[in-house]
């Protein structure tokens, strides 16, 4: 009887005391940061900002169905998927290069242990390149191609190409590093080229994980498209931001209701393509 009292579970966790720390340790990093950002989410529900704010909302129902506006929005769509496709192409001709360039399983000079000054410092200003274009967000490159080549389409093609480039690249070049080397390096020595270390070693055995991750962008990259319509990039969200704006709340009901209906898609081809590749 004593034994099993011995052995009981005991009332208090053990570890209360150093979980109530880090709780308070937590808030108290985490006040000022609020306070920074004034974040006072009560006043949605004051007065002045509860009321249009349920009128806007009743406005959703019925969604608009009218067949001239479901002829926009589909056509919004398309272009929307489109602009993302065609970012994500011109992505890819940015971000191979420089990942292919920037990688050191491919590099001949590696081979003997210490890189050689030239390829180390070449390789050092590519992956700096590629931390310039992913560090501007979509958002910005696409106002300032906006002020470039004017509203539409193009902006946003370009504004994913740029950033995604930067993303595509970086990823790329660390899912080849991790990766078994050895076989690229043996290629290399016998005299292989670095083309052909590539496409016989090396991106085999990591094939599925680049497209992967590369579908994974692409679903990405169309949410980014309707973000980027809102600062006149074209596609669905330059639609949405203009029914917004005219407080059309059936028309953004119906635009919303067909992006959720686009990211599910999106969603179960990138799905789809990961089982056929695993």
């Amino acid at each position: 009887m004593s034994r099993a009292a011995s052995t009981a579970a005991p009332l208090r966790d053990p570890a209360w005391l150093g979980r109530v720390f880090w709780l308070g340790a937590a808030l108290v990093l985490l006040w000022p940061m609020l306070v920074a950002t004034e974040f006072k989410p009560w006043l949605l529900l004051a007065p002045q900002s509860l009321e249009p704010t349920l009128r806007f909302a009743a406005s959703f129902a019925p969604p608009a169905i009218g067949s001239e506006f479901l002829a926009l929005v589909a056509r919004e769509t398309w272009r929307t998927v489109a602009i993302a496709t065609a970012g994500i192409v011109l992505a890819l001709a940015i971000a191979w290069p420089l990942a292919l360039a920037s990688t050191r399983v491919l590099s001949v000079s590696a081979l003997a242990g210490r890189m050689a000054a030239g390829p180390f410092a070449l390789r050092q200003a590519l992956r700096w390149a590629l931390i310039a274009l992913r560090s501007i967000p979509e958002l910005v490159w696409a106002l300032v191609f906006v002020r470039v080549v004017g509203l539409g389409p193009t902006a946003g093609v370009l504004a994913i190409a740029l950033t995604y480039g930067g993303m595509l690249g970086k990823v790329y070049g660390e899912i080849l590093e991790s990766g078994e080397g050895h076989a690229a390096q043996a290629l290399l020595r016998i005299g292989a080229g670095r083309m052909q270390a590539f496409f016989y070693a090396v991106l085999p055995a990591n094939a599925a994980e680049l497209v992967s991750y590369t579908v994974y962008r692409w679903e990405c990259a169309i949410r980014s498209s309707v973000v980027l319509g809102f600062v006149g990039a074209g596609g669905l969200g330059q639609q949405l931001d203009n029914s917004t704006k005219m407080f059309a709340g059936d028309e953004v009901a119906t635009m919303l209701l067909v992006f959720i209906a686009l990211v599910a898609l999106a969603d179960r081809a990138s799905a789809w393509l990961r089982r056929a590749l695993g």
